[in-house]
């Protein structure tokens, strides 16, 4: 599970970067895509830390359990490969000035 991960973390990031570059149209397609994902992923840690204060709970053992929320976890992973693919294209483009 460690080797996908790591393996993802690549290779997700440089499929992105090649194909933006043969379909110009999917630049725009990835940029939706994370504003989306910002959203979600945003108002789930927010919601989540407003219930905790909320119910007056134990903050460091409440909050784990936003981690076992299927959205929260695409939406973070999304966010991170999108992340790793813009600092591709900003080296890309530093390097040919």
């Amino acid at each position: 599970m460690k080797a996908i991960l790591i393996t993802g973390s690549i290779v997700l990031p440089l499929i992105m970067f090649y194909s933006q570059k043969t379909w110009t149209r999917l630049r725009l397609i990835y940029n939706l895509v994370t504003i989306i994902a910002l959203l979600v992923f945003g108002n789930i840690a927010s919601l989540s830390v407003y219930q905790i204060i909320k119910d007056k709970t134990v903050f460091m053992t409440a909050i784990h359990a936003i981690f076992l929320n299927p959205l929260f976890l695409i939406s973070g992973a999304y966010i991170g490969i999108y992340v790793l693919y813009r600092m591709l294209l900003l080296s890309i483009e530093e390097k040919q000035k």
